[in-house]
């Protein structure tokens, strides 16, 4: 069974605007909080710590 997870950051307030993440055999799911069961995206693990590296760094945002 896949565990996923949101942000410990995440609160009710910004639940309506949470992705959720799951380890994979071999790769890194990540998927809407609010539709579980639509759209996933998968990317390998390379590719996650670059998107998650710029996300920090402030690359894509969108605010």
């Amino acid at each position: 069974m896949t565990k996923w997870r949101k942000s410990s950051r995440s609160t009710s307030a910004q639940d309506s605007n949470c992705v959720e993440v799951a380890r994979l055999q071999r790769n890194i799911g990540v998927r809407d909080s609010k539709d579980p069961n639509g759209p996933k995206l998968t990317l390998d693990a390379a590719t996650w710590r670059t998107l998650t590296h710029r996300i920090k760094n402030g690359d894509h945002n969108l605010i």
